[in-house]
């Protein structure tokens, strides 16, 4: 009977770690909801508002992971080259503008792979 117990718990443990969440990289809406308050300053410059620093400073906080940073670069790397009117030396120098140290340029021609 004592051997049916503990074979029944370990059942359930094992059923309990598969049913676990499994943690999922940054996505490119959250990438973008971070930084839509910068798309403004980046077609048109001038000072960098508060909620953009705010949502790079985010964002880069939510980046923990090698695959956070890597699907963050991606998204990144996907808007500076699809929304129109973008200066690409305002969307690189925006990370430093806001004080967040990234390993990598935000452009379009970013390695994401090799950076990160």
């Amino acid at each position: 009977m004592a051997c049916s117990v503990v074979k029944l718990v370990c059942l359930v443990v094992v059923a309990m770690a598969m049913a676990a969440p499994v943690a999922k990289a940054l996505t490119c809406g959250q990438v973008s909801k971070s930084i839509g308050p910068c798309i403004n300053y980046l077609k048109n410059g001038g000072a960098v508002p508060a909620a953009c620093c705010n949502g790079i400073r985010s964002l880069n906080s939510a980046a923990k992971t090698t695959v956070d940073r890597r699907a963050a670069c991606k998204c990144l790397q996907s808007a500076a080259s699809s929304i129109k009117g973008i200066d690409q030396n305002l969307a690189a120098g925006l990370p430093r503008k806001c004080g967040v140290n990234v390993p990598y340029k935000i452009s379009p021609s970013t390695n994401c792979n090799r950076y990160i």
